[in-house]
């Protein structure tokens, strides 16, 4: 019997460049921050303090609605660089590739941006080119491109939607998910813990998916999709390792949920996420075995205006149940005599509340905590995957209305963040065994971000 063959969702890799090329020729569209033009608003209007990616609710509502709200016309092209200085506790030994042992000044990363919309139902958030100046990489990085249709559901206004991304949660329009989560710049100049889940990063621009959503009456949201694997070839032309994490086994599920309402004067809302994925490790089927990830969380969030002052506060819970048969038959871990080497679970929990200034200077305190079971297949030192600490950054954004000496479309934030670490990798100290110390990780960073 011949087989049907049914095409994965990467097979509209040319759908995603074709719709790229409209957004720079569809003089309506627009680009970060371009979308103030695009919209008639300042970046205030959309951003929490001024300056992206923390979004206000109007900059929510601009998202679901497949960014398509516009007033005016303009050049659909933005860029933005983030330049910094790091500074931690203890020297690091041996020191970042290309680096030295402390007080490292690097761009950290630039990157060119293409985005808006074309008529009623279409737009998009391409940020196709960004260049890692710590890794001395260049690579594709976040897409989330839209079809959206008004609608009655249940008698309220709605908005269904289809997003074409290639990085689970890069869609989502709360900032409590890990790709537009507190902190919304860091480096990779210094150390981190070691363990993480896999829906936090390790399949950003490593998948393409497509998921549906439905916006019901600005209160309830529900999305569900799939994500698979873009070929070997496809992944080295964007500037991805094909390699790492590996190729997902068909499709990997993903679901999202969450309700929105009025709160004590304030928009807030909680939510739930789940992602399930089998991955072949490195591409390599010869084990006959996959990686087995199940991920779920939970988030709330909460957005208050103070007059000229806001108040938001975003917190995550995130839990991941994995089985690495895989890794363990092909002694990726472990030495090849127990495919069961490798099970484990990790939780994370991570918040931020924020107090901004008359739209100028924000004030973020985030404390995060990472605990999970002991496995020494996977975790050096005493086997435990635990890290906790807190992170505090203080910013002033000038030109967030809109008001730059450069023109509308300028706008930069500068800012320090300071990292203290109480637990690194399952100990406070001697955690690697060799004497170092969770508080020789703490970091001290200064950053300016600019964005035109």
């Amino acid at each position: 019997m011949k087989k049907l063959r049914i095409p994965t969702v990467w097979s509209l890799l040319p759908g995603v460049l074709l719709f790229g090329a409209a957004l720079t020729v569809h003089r309506p569209a627009k680009a970060v921050p371009a979308f103030a033009q695009q919209t008639g608003r300042s970046c205030a209007a959309c951003h929490v303090g001024g300056f992206g990616p923390e979004l206000t609710q109007f900059g929510r509502e601009f998202k679901l609605g497949g960014y398509t709200l516009r007033l005016h016309g303009s050049v659909p092209l933005s860029a933005m660089a983030v330049a910094s200085w790091t500074q931690t506790n203890k020297d690091q030994v041996p020191p970042p590739e290309h680096l030295s042992r402390n007080d490292n000044l690097v761009l950290d990363q630039a990157s060119l941006f293409v985005a808006g919309g074309i008529g009623d139902h279409f737009g998009g958030f391409a940020q196709l080119v960004t260049d890692d100046g710590v890794g001395r990489a260049w690579s594709w990085d976040n897409i989330d491109l839209r079809a959206v249709t008004n609608t009655k559901l249940f008698g309220e206004d709605s908005v269904l939607g289809l997003t074409l991304n290639n990085n689970p949660t890069a869609q989502d329009a709360w900032n409590t998910l890990p790709a537009w989560g507190f902190p919304f710049t860091d480096t990779a100049v210094s150390a981190t813990p070691d363990a993480g889940e896999l829906i936090d990063d390790p399949l950003a621009g490593n998948t393409i998916g497509l998921t549906g959503y439905a916006w019901i009456g600005n209160k309830f949201y529900i999305e569900g999709g799939g994500y698979s694997s873009p070929s070997r070839g496809t992944l080295k032309f964007v500037g991805m390792d094909p390699t790492d994490p590996g190729s997902l086994h068909g499709l990997a599920p993903y679901g999202r949920v969450a309700y929105q309402t009025n709160l004590a004067g304030g928009t807030f809302e909680a939510g739930a996420n789940l992602l399930k994925a089998a991955i072949y490790p490195g591409r390599d089927r010869s084990s006959g075995f996959t990686d087995r990830y199940t991920d779920w969380g939970l988030d709330g969030s909460w957005l208050k205006t103070l007059g000229k002052d806001s108040l938001s506060v975003n917190v995550r819970f995130e839990h991941e149940r994995g089985d690495l048969r895989a890794s363990c038959a092909l002694e990726l871990v472990g030495d090849g005599g127990d495919v069961g080497c490798a099970r484990y679970h990790v939780n994370e929990w991570r918040a931020a509340v924020r107090y901004t200034w008359h739209g100028k200077v924000g004030v973020t305190v985030s404390p995060f905590s990472i605990t999970g079971s002991r496995n020494f297949n996977l975790y050096d030192g005493n086997g435990l995957p635990d890290s906790n600490g807190v992170m505090g950054q203080v910013d002033f954004t000038p030109w967030g209305a809109g008001n730059s000496p450069l023109g509308p479309r300028f706008n930069a934030r500068v800012g320090v963040q300071y990292t203290i670490y109480g637990k690194f990798n399952g100990r406070h100290h001697n955690y690697d065994l060799t004497g170092a110390n969770a508080t020789d990780n703490n970091a001290l960073r200064l950053f300016t971000w600019i964005a035109f």
